[in-house]
């Protein structure tokens, strides 16, 4: 059983793949090619934004819109400690602050509730992730930035194709950011990732700074990043594309179909993943929270069946962060909620027996 089957899926897609690899392999604009153009295109009426800069990697679109928003030293901006490192990482390498609250347990996204009592003069971001393939509370999170008259930029990493109200992550801020890297719901065959906004003037700063800051050939305006995507890489996201609101689809069943036969209760101790009513999920994982995690893992690979935690430490904990936040913070639902959390397989080819393997092995560990 794979975790995420990227084999399965190019065999459903492969004809499309190749032929659109293939079509760059002829035409050999390795670099900023007519397929980028065409992504950005797709994938802008896809979020439903006036414009989409597809860039170099998840990563790189966070660091380019924080850029282009002017984030520097002596800026704070305010993040989750729970999500994968380059969300702080990139504010930290523009000598900026991460400046982490707390997390709502039932959805593990930013409690927004928590945002305005940390604001200062100095906060210049509010940085929201939407972990696991659902949106955080981004209406409250927008009007408290805009009665501070700060930004707001979506980490959409892991939910680029949920929907918040009805509308698609990625739209939902002044910028969105997100991830293209293979095993996300939308995946490319290596790094790639995307910044989205309704803002022209932001759209042509965020360009140009992917561009080494360049707005003509060989004129530099402003410093900026090597932050391109390979044209080869969006020849195979415009082949991914055709077939992922598909893909969503087989995804949420896959998660619903878990929590409806996972047994949660208190006498089990697991806990599935909360969807508030506002969201939909694309489930980047499907993360359940359980007592005794790393003997369940265990159980779980002596049945062949892979798990993942993520993620087992929250970023204020990071030794990399130790001169960065404020010594002794304590979060306490975000310290907890690292040390329960399992993620099981889910993919869009995860079959009916395979996931009843995965159930069954979670039941009967408890039972």
């Amino acid at each position: 059983m794979e975790f995420v089957d990227l084999k399965s899926q190019y065999q459903a897609l492969k004809k499309d793949v190749d032929r659109r690899v293939l079509a760059v392999l002829e035409h050999g604009q390795y670099i900023n090619g007519p397929e980028v153009d065409d992504l950005e295109i797709a994938l802008a009426d896809f979020v439903g934004v006036k414009h989409c800069i597809a860039v170099s990697s998840g990563t790189d679109a966070l660091l380019i819109a924080m850029m282009a928003l002017g984030v520097g030293p002596g800026d704070e901006v305010i993040t989750t400690p729970f999500s994968f490192i380059s969300t702080a990482e990139t504010i930290a390498l523009l000598g900026a602050k991460p400046v982490f609250v707390d997390i709502d347990e039932r959805t593990c996204n930013i409690d927004p509730s928590l945002i305005a009592p940390v604001i200062t003069s100095r906060t210049k971001v509010i940085m929201p992730v939407s972990l696991y393939g659902q949106c955080a509370d981004m209406d409250t999170i927008n009007l408290i930035a805009e009665e501070h008259k700060i930004s707001v930029v979506e980490d959409a990493a892991q939910s680029f194709g949920a929907t918040y109200k009805g509308k698609r992550s990625g739209g939902l801020s002044l910028i969105g950011c997100t991830s293209f890297f293979p095993s996300k719901p939308l995946g490319c065959y290596g790094d790639g990732g995307a910044c989205f906004t309704n803002d022209a003037k932001l759209a042509e700063q965020m360009k140009s700074i992917s561009l080494h800051g360049q707005t003509e050939r060989y004129h530099h305006t402003t410093l900026g990043v090597n932050g391109r995507l390979d044209t080869i890489q969006a020849a195979v996201l415009l082949a991914k594309l055709k077939k992922f609101s598909e893909e969503i689809e087989c995804r949420i069943r896959c998660g619903e179909r878990y929590s409806k036969l996972i047994h949660s209760s208190a006498e089990s101790d697991i806990t599935t993943p909360f969807i508030d009513p506002m969201n939909t999920s694309v489930f980047a994982q499907y993360t359940i929270q359980v007592d005794k995690r790393d003997s369940l893992r265990d159980f779980m690979s002596s049945q062949d069946i892979p798990t993942a935690v993520h993620y087992p430490m929250p970023l204020h904990k990071q030794p990399v962060f130790a001169e960065i936040v404020s010594r002794g913070l304590s979060l306490p639902i975000s310290e907890r909620v690292a040390s329960r959390v399992l993620s099981l397989p889910v993919h869009a080819y995860l079959s009916e027996s395979e996931q009843d393997s995965v159930i069954h092995a979670v039941n009967n560990f408890y039972n």
